[in-house]
């Protein structure tokens, strides 16, 4: 990866980490953050799939805890994961946003 993107160890995934705002960036270098993001984007679909298998098997761990504090931290951590989850799809539809900004 090149210096505009970072590796994130929440995610999982290298994300864009620009220093100057998109339009101070020439066209040739737009391009080329552009080409890396879309290889990167192309790998937050088994990201997703991964966090929710996590999440499954956490559930399905709650659904057989009969210890409340345990209860509590599975609790925690699916709502952690779903939050990974999340984070992934607005990082995801990031493509468009560089795609209409390329096009302006």
């Amino acid at each position: 990866m090149s210096d505009h993107f970072v590796w994130s160890e929440r995610l999982g995934i290298y994300i864009p980490y620009l220093t100057m705002g998109w339009e101070q960036y020439n066209y040739c270098d737009q391009i080329g953050i552009i080409e890396e993001w879309e290889f990167v984007r192309g790998s937050i679909p088994d990201r997703i799939m991964v966090f929710e298998h996590v999440i499954n098997e956490k559930q399905a761990e709650l659904n057989d805890e009969e210890n409340f504090e345990r209860s509590c931290l599975l609790t925690y951590e699916i709502a952690e994961y779903a939050s990974r989850i999340n984070e992934l799809q607005i990082w995801y539809r990031m493509n468009q946003e560089l795609e209409s900004r390329q096009h302006s």
